[in-house]
């Protein structure tokens, strides 16, 4: 499980994990963005929530997660992304893995500034066509207002609007924190460094998972 505020880089290291791991990356943004998109009931109730900044209520995220975790490619493994967000929701799917004779292994909380935050939010931009995304400054378009692939319209999310940001990172430090203190008292927390390159701070995870890559053995020692 990856923890931390909006724009910590969950994203990105769970779809590294993924591939290193060979286990699914189940994000619950997706997962209601994807409902959103879809105007399925669940991500019609959602989108009020989400367009505001607010968190979506558990009922409504915990149904779009339990039907993930009986896709078939996660029976084997999984990589929570942004999931769960309140000590309630850790609860209750506490209940929905045990139920199922699972356990999670770790909890990764990723720690970035609430200005790097900001910065890395409100510069977002997406492609209205193909979804592709940029960031104003690591990742400019070639022309600010097109995408570089198919020359759609960029446009920024009403949730990564600066003041939406802010709220945002009210919400996490009100509601989410909490989880910090309930995984530690369950002796499954690893606190990492969430700022540098995205290879460094995926190797300080690895590191936490027990996976790292162990240094060279010096000549002349087994």
């Amino acid at each position: 499980m990856l923890l931390g505020p909006p724009g910590a880089g969950k994203g990105t290291q769970a779809r590294m994990l993924e591939t290193q791991l060979g286990a699914p990356q189940v994000a619950s943004g997706d997962l209601l963005r994807n409902a959103v998109r879809e105007k399925s009931a669940l991500g019609l109730e959602a989108k009020g929530f989400m367009d505001k900044g607010a968190l979506v209520p558990d009922d409504l995220v915990l149904k779009l997660v339990d039907a993930r975790l009986r896709e078939r490619d996660a029976q084997t493994g999984f990589i929570l992304d942004g999931f769960p967000r309140t000590v309630s929701q850790a609860e209750t799917l506490a209940k929905m893995l045990d139920a199922r004779g699972e356990k999670l292994d770790r909890a990764i909380a990723l720690g970035v500034p609430d200005e790097e935050i900001i910065k890395r939010i409100s510069g977002r931009r997406t492609c209205r066509d193909c979804g592709a995304m940029y960031h104003l400054i690591y990742d400019p378009p070639r022309n600010l207002n097109l995408c570089n692939s198919c020359n759609g319209e960029l446009y920024q999310r009403e949730d990564d609007a600066e003041d939406t940001v802010r709220m945002r990172l009210q919400v996490y430090a009100a509601s989410t924190r909490p989880l910090l203190e309930y995984y530690e008292r369950l002796g499954l927390l690893s606190l990492v460094d969430g700022i540098g390159r995205t290879e460094e701070v995926g190797n300080r995870i690895l590191n936490a998972l027990g996976r790292g890559t162990k240094p060279a053995a010096a000549k002349g020692t087994a």
